[in-house]
């Protein structure tokens, strides 16, 4: 970890790149590798090579991973395949059988199928508390990790993290104390660092707004000093890496996050506060807003917000919405969020400690890098089709 001064934003620029090792390439190139020769076997014996094999680390992986590490504040960053391989990977090196997780209810879905599917078979229990309780209540003497995710998942309620991180760290079980985690996909660690709000893993799904264009699975997980080493022996463990293209990919795309962020916090704004006055909407779900009720922590805690916000509808038949969601020009209906284009979908919520009451269907919209005119324009339309349906 490097200890500068600089903001987030030149540091997503500098950080991480190895022009005097490269012939000057102002970016480093990808290494595409499995066999790292040694030139003799005493090199094999000393094993200080700075590459050992393909899948242990190359350039391109060190240099997108040190990057990272320089925003987080990290102590080590691990990269791997996509955010549910950060989730997975960010747990299991904190819990084993036996162990209690403590998990957000608003948390993103496969994070839940995980939680209740794998982990069961593995032996780790998981309960549920939702996402602005007091989590003493909830922690067990085998209570291992709590995880947090704020702003959750489709609802977008924001936690109080530096509450949590007491209560856990302050938690008298056998095993010294519970860690946090953070899945930090929403503010990035351009708006928000969990490390240096006391939590020990950050969790971020780099496929989104790091990657940025919809066109690569990425993620990583950065851990604190007191738990890189065990992260990064079980990321060995598990054969897990992500390839230099990848990386490349994601590297490529931090250079211009901070600029994009701003356009899409900008206009994600812009499209909630146009939403909140038609007669359509019953509220927006949105912690940039002054009337959401966690605006306070989010102002509190957050330097930004990206693009990312859900709707709820008044009620309305199947068919209007859909004839409201069909017909949009400007926003696909897809999964996944954090690239150039404007999405739309359905947001199925599944809560366990305590239900989320909407007074109607419930959307999710990811704000692009359109014209925020056109995608006003587009909404408008969609909402007349809703209404004559309705």
């Amino acid at each position: 970890m490097t200890d500068r001064s600089e903001k987030p934003e030149t540091r997503a620029v500098s950080e991480g790149r190895m022009s005097d090792a490269h012939f000057g390439a102002v970016n480093t190139p990808v290494y595409r590798a499995s066999t790292i020769l040694y030139p003799d076997l005493a090199a094999i014996k000393a094993n200080t090579q700075p590459y050992t094999y393909g899948r242990r680390g190359t350039p391109t992986t060190q240099s997108f991973e040190d990057a990272i590490s320089s925003l987080e504040g990290a102590h080590r960053t691990v990269s791997v395949t996509s955010g549910v391989q950060a989730i997975g990977l960010a747990i299991l090196s904190v819990c084993s059988a036996g162990d209690h997780l403590l998990m957000v209810d608003s948390c993103y879905e496969p994070t839940r199928i995980f939680c209740d599917r794998t982990l069961r078979r593995f032996g780790i229990q998981t309960s549920y508390y939702a996402p602005s309780d007091d989590i003493a209540p909830h922690l067990r003497p085998n209570t291992k990790a709590v995880f947090c995710e704020s702003p959750g998942s489709l609802t977008f309620e924001v936690q109080d993290v530096a509450a949590i991180t007491k209560a856990a760290h302050a938690h008298d079980n056998a095993k010294g104390g519970a860690s946090v985690l953070m899945d930090n996909t929403w503010a990035t660690p351009l708006f928000f660092q969990p490390l240096k709000h006391s939590v020990d893993l950050s969790i971020q799904a780099a496929t989104k707004y790091i990657g940025g264009h919809a066109d690569v699975m990425l993620g990583y997980v950065s851990a604190n000093e007191s738990h890189a080493a065990r992260l990064h022996q079980l990321h060995g463990d598990l054969g897990l890496y992500a390839s230099g293209d990848d990386c490349f990919l994601g590297l490529r795309g931090l250079r211009t996050l901070a600029v994009r962020l701003a356009r899409h916090q900008q206009t994600g704004l812009t499209l909630a506060r146009w939403l909140q006055g038609r007669p359509e909407i019953a509220r927006i779900l949105h912690p940039g807003l002054e009337s959401d009720p966690g605006h306070a922590l989010w102002k509190r805690d957050f330097s930004g917000a990206c693009g990312l916000f859900g709707v709820v509808l008044r009620p309305a038949p199947e068919d209007a919405i859909a004839a409201f969601v069909d017909g949009l020009q400007h926003f696909g209906i897809g999964y996944s969020w954090g690239g150039f284009e404007s999405l739309i979908v359905p947001a199925h919520i599944k809560r366990t400690a305590r239900a989320f009451v909407a007074e109607g269907p419930v959307l999710r919209i990811h704000a692009g890098l359109e014209d925020e005119g056109d995608l006003i324009a587009d909404l408008e339309q969609g909402l007349q089709r809703l209404k004559e349906r309705s």
